[in-house]
């Protein structure tokens, strides 16, 4: 008879309240692509990890029916490093090389030293940001694990280990539940609404995210009904922020787009990117690590008039369809090999779960923008300032200085669809 497979769930979770605050007057440059002379563990992930967030980006465009697609990379692709850990055979390579990583010139070891050094970093206290990712395993307590699983996962990832008796399905998943809610104070509500009997472990990984601009907008300048232009067929009322700031700003001439670059009071900047009419799917296409590079490194400030509409989205992906058409196939059928997890039975993943929450208001956010080669900010012999107005479809990236990383990438086409 062919053995026994039990189920493990993968749920990736994050909540971003990002309240709206205008930048300083001072040049703020955020970069989430290495200088190509870092070879560092910590850099080599930080690329990978920026490559893998806009080849993921690709696949949920195609697949999402949802005009908005908003998600973290950083919390997938740490969920999927942190699994590569149990995994041997083509499984473990699989992943890893889905994740962007060159096997033959990066070793295992530095991958997970870079994704360490990464987990620490964002673990350390700000009073400028409330920033919050780990890692949680959910574990039948019948099971046991191989100790040098358990002492990486812990000891690289800081992830905690919880017995769970999943004999009891709807205790489990209150158990689960909870944690969830407390880690994400209370914005990811019933995250797993069923499991099934084989299940003998859950990999969660959540990441919360808070932060102010440096200068927030003022709530008596936002206009209460303001027409976003989803579609040429399709027109919606939102909230809309308006403030006069001095900013990082320009004008893609290359990918025939506008990059507005603000600044949360920590060490985290937000784009905001406005496609010219009809050319969203181009600059999808060209997303890349250079392109942000350009973007976040040729910036010149000016004063400018700055239209963000006021918004809450919401995004929920199933990843286990999304995942294997990246490469990453075998953990998600029977031919996974998690033997570096557990010796008695035989482990896939069933399920790999991805749900996210977007706040944005005018207590906190940021914009920047930037200049390259054919990237030009508009001239000063004009009216004494530029003029933004996110009033359609738009991406928005949130990223941290210290780690270079992409921490949540996005596409707001209708704002009120939560």
């Amino acid at each position: 008879m062919p053995p026994s497979f039990y189920q493990a769930f993968l749920v990736v979770i994050l909540c971003v309240p990002v309240y709206c605050v205008p930048p300083s007057s001072s040049p703020s440059r955020g970069s989430v692509c290495p200088s190509p002379r870092k070879s560092s563990p910590a850099s080599q992930v930080s690329s990978s990890s920026t490559n893998f967030a806009f080849r993921l980006y690709q696949k949920l465009v195609l697949k999402a029916p949802s005009p908005n697609i908003f998600f973290s990379p950083v919390s997938v692709s740490a969920s999927l490093a942190m699994l590569s850990l149990g995994a041997h055979s083509a499984t473990k390579t699989q992943i890893l090389q889905g994740l962007g990583f060159n096997l033959s010139h990066t070793p295992e070891s530095t991958i997970h030293q870079g994704f360490q050094h990464l987990v620490h970093s964002l673990a350390v206290p700000s009073k400028d940001r409330d920033i919050k990712m780990g890692s949680v395993l959910f574990i039948r307590k019948e099971l046991q694990l191989q100790t040098n699983f358990l002492d990486n996962v812990k000891g690289l990832y800081e992830s905690k280990v919880f017995s769970t008796d999943f004999s009891s399905i709807s205790a489990a998943r209150k158990k689960i539940n909870s944690y969830v809610k407390r880690e994400t104070k209370g914005k990811i509500v019933d995250l797993i609404q069923s499991l099934e009997p084989q299940t003998v472990m859950i990999l969660v990984n959540h990441i919360f995210f808070e932060a102010k601009w440096e200068k927030p907008f003022n709530p008596t300048y936002t206009t209460k009904s303001f027409p976003f232009l989803v579609d040429e067929r399709t027109t919606v009322h939102v909230p809309m922020m308006h403030q006069v700031q001095q900013v990082a700003f320009g004008v893609d001439l290359e990918l025939n787009c506008s990059v507005l670059q603000m600044d949360y009071s920590g060490d985290t900047v937000a784009f905001f990117v406005l496609p010219g009419q009809g050319t969203m799917r181009q600059l999808e296409r060209a997303l890349s690590a250079r392109t942000v590079w350009r973007w976040s490194h040729l910036l010149q400030k000016r004063w400018v008039e700055v239209f963000i509409p006021k918004c809450s989205i919401s995004a929920s992906y199933d990843l286990e369809t999304i995942l294997p058409k990246m490469g990453i196939r075998d953990a998600f059928d029977k031919n996974a090999d998690f033997s570096g997890i557990t010796k008695g039975g035989f482990l896939q993943v069933s399920k790999a779960a991805h749900k996210a929450v977007l706040d944005i208001s005018e207590e906190g956010t940021q914009a920047a923008a930037a200049t390259a080669t054919k990237f030009t900010v508009r001239s000063k012999d004009g009216p004494p300032y530029s003029t933004i107005c996110f009033n359609r479809p738009f991406l928005l990236l949130i990223t941290d200085k210290i780690t270079e990383t992409i921490l949540f990438l996005g596409k707001v086409g209708n704002p009120t669809n939560f």
